[in-house]
């Protein structure tokens, strides 16, 4: 009975003969959602166009008065170099070709390429900014924490800072008897002043409720200056050495024309002597180029430390 029953079953539910099989219905998915087993819909890539069209626009926007200035600049000065004795732009660009096709090449002491003159340069700038950075931002500390030495120091920084930097150099040749010391004794002297200047400024512009709250906290000298003055004047300071790398490279250029030896200044005197203007010409905007560098780097790191 039970096959009897089971053979009925099987007979109800195949279709009869010769009829269509429909498939089953299927429940629609939801709205937005793949049914199971399809592959997801390909994403919509966003055109360059759309998604950096700001900063393009931005770009195109700082950069075409520049190159209108430029093209300006280099207008004026071929007009200027076909009525007088000054190279024009595209022999200055010839001469630079050649100078810096090869800007390590040595010749004997005092024919280096100019590449070994900027590095000489840098090496001073670096030895005197350093000891300038080393003396003059703690200085400025003192100078804008303590009242009394603040106002020991002001007359004798009134009385130094406005001195011309070659004015230093007799002293240093006097003292140091060598060329290379007295040039990077002229560097610290001038880049001293805004390193001291502005950092105690910056000390004087912390607000009098920060030191009351330290007062009240009972901290130590050594935690107001880690945990108030410095975090608070550091743009402060960021701008002194700012300001003073720009002193130490202007200056550099005088004095090694003066001292001699290898250094862009020395080769700057040396081509005027030679009466090759052309690499006078190429050594200016050198000089230029390498301190917008400088500045535009400590200009990063300024913005980069910007707590206010």
């Amino acid at each position: 009975m039970s096959a009897a029953i089971l053979s009925h079953e099987k007979f109800a539910a195949a279709p009869p003969a010769g009829s269509a099989v429909t498939a089953p219905a299927v429940a629609p998915s939801p709205a937005g959602m793949a049914p199971a087993g399809d592959a997801p819909p390909l994403r919509r890539h966003t055109p360059l166009v759309e998604k950096y069209g700001d900063d393009i626009a931005a770009f195109f926007r700082a950069a075409i008065p520049m190159v209108f200035g430029l093209g300006i600049f280099v207008v004026v000065w071929a007009v200027l170099s076909a009525h007088s004795t000054l190279p024009g732009p595209l022999k200055t660009w010839h001469s630079a070709v050649g100078v810096f096709s090869d800007p390590f090449y040595r010749k004997g002491p005092n024919d280096q390429g100019i590449g070994w003159n900027i590095l000489m340069s840098l090496g001073r700038v670096g030895i005197g900014f350093g000891m300038a950075a080393v003396i003059g931002i703690p200085l400025g500390f003192m100078i804008g924490r303590f009242k009394f030495l603040s106002g020991m120091m002001a007359p004798i920084i009134s009385l130094l800072r406005p001195v011309s930097p070659l004015a230093w150099l007799p002293i240093g040749l006097l003292v140091f008897k060598a060329a290379n010391p007295a040039a990077i004794w002229v560097i610290f002297i001038s880049s001293i002043w805004p390193m001291i200047v502005n950092t105690a400024v910056g000390v004087r512009e912390v607000p009098q409720d920060y030191l009351n709250v330290a007062k009240v906290l009972n901290l130590s000298e050594w935690k107001v200056f880690t945990r108030i003055l410095f975090p608070a004047s550091l743009p402060f300071v960021l701008t002194g050495i700012r300001l003073s790398i720009g002193v130490a490279w202007l200056v550099i250029v005088a004095a090694e024309m003066l001292t001699g030896g290898v250094g862009i200044g020395f080769w700057v005197w040396d081509e005027w002597n030679n009466l090759n203007v052309e690499h006078i010409i190429i050594a200016i905007f050198t000089v230029g180029i390498v301190g917008l560098l400088l500045e535009q780097s400590l200009m990063l790191v300024a913005r980069r430390f910007e707590y206010r």
